[in-house]
C-alpha cells in the first residue's frame, strides 16, 4: 500500500508541477483550442446580429422600414434577387463590417429608452434618422450599394440616356456617389421640405432637362416604371 501511495504522489507531482517543455507544449495547445472556440463563438455571434431576422425581431424595425422594405423592387422582382437589411446597413468586408457594428450598439440604448418605440415617435425622428444614414453613406462613399451594384460592371447601353450620362459625368469621375441620387430607395422618404435634391441639372448640362419634381414624386414615378418593366 505505501508504494501505491508513494507512486500517486510522485504521479501527481509530475502532473502538478510539469517539465518547462511539457508546460509551453500544453500551454500552446489550449491556446490554440481556446484561440479556435472563442472564434467561433464570436463569428457565429457576429453572423446572427447580421440577419435580416435579428434585425426586425423588434417592432420598431418589422412595422415600420421593413414594411416599407417589402413595396420596393429591392425586396420583390422579375429576377428574384432580394436585398436583406444587412445587405444595405452592413459592409461585406470583415474590418468595415466590425466598425459598423460598434457604431450601431448606441442602437441598443434606443431600443432600452423607447426612442422610437411608437409610430409617432419613429415620424418625429425620421427626418434625423435618414439624415444620418445619407452621412455615413456618403462618407464611406456608399459602400453598402457596392455590395451589389458595381460601377465596373454597369452595362451603360441599357440605361436610360438621361442615367447613362449622369453615371458616367459624375459616378465614373467620382464627383458624387450612390446616394446622393438615390435616397428613399428602399424605404419611404421623410418630409424632404429644405432638404436639397440628390441631383440637379448642373451649369452646362446638355442632356435632357428633367421635369423639377420633389424625391418623393419622383421616386413614386420610378416605381411605377419598374413596376411595369417586371
Amino acid at each position: 500500500m505505501d508504494a501505491i501511495k508513494t507512486a500517486i504522489r510522485r504521479t501527481w507531482r509530475f502532473v502538478n508541477t510539469p517539465a518547462a517543455t511539457l508546460s509551453l507544449g500544453f500551454l500552446t495547445l489550449g491556446g490554440f483550442l481556446g484561440g479556435v472556440i472563442f472564434w467561433g463563438a464570436f463569428n457565429t455571434a457576429l453572423e446572427v446580429t447580421n440577419t435580416e431576422e435579428f434585425c426586425i425581431s423588434c417592432h420598431e424595425m418589422e412595422t415600420n422600414v421593413y414594411e416599407e422594405l417589402t413595396r420596393t423592387v429591392h425586396f420583390s422582382n422579375r429576377s428574384g434577387v432580394r436585398a436583406s437589411c444587412p445587405d444595405c446597413h452592413v459592409p461585406h468586408n470583415w474590418t468595415d463590417k466590425i466598425a459598423r457594428k460598434m457604431q450601431a450598439s448606441k442602437e441598443v440604448w434606443g431600443k432600452i429608452f423607447g426612442t422610437i418605440s411608437t409610430r409617432r415617435k419613429f415620424l418625429d425622428k425620421r427626418l434625423e434618422l435618414a439624415q444620418r444614414e445619407w452621412a455615413r453613406l456618403k462618407a464611406n462613399d456608399s459602400l453598402e450599394c457596392r455590395n451589389c451594384h458595381s460601377s465596373v460592371a454597369m452595362d451603360l447601353s441599357r440605361q436610360t440616356a438621361r442615367a447613362a450620362e449622369i453615371h458616367t459625368r459624375y459616378l465614373l469621375s467620382k464627383q458624387a456617389t450612390c446616394i446622393d441620387c438615390h435616397k428613399g430607395i428602399a424605404h419611404e422618404l421623410p418630409n424632404m421640405e429644405g432638404v436639397h435634391p440628390g441631383w440637379v441639372a448642373p451649369p452646362g448640362w446638355h442632356g435632357e432637362e428633367p421635369h423639377q419634381t420633389s424625391d418623393a414624386e419622383a421616386l413614386k414615378d420610378w416605381l411605377k416604371a419598374r413596376g411595369k418593366r417586371s
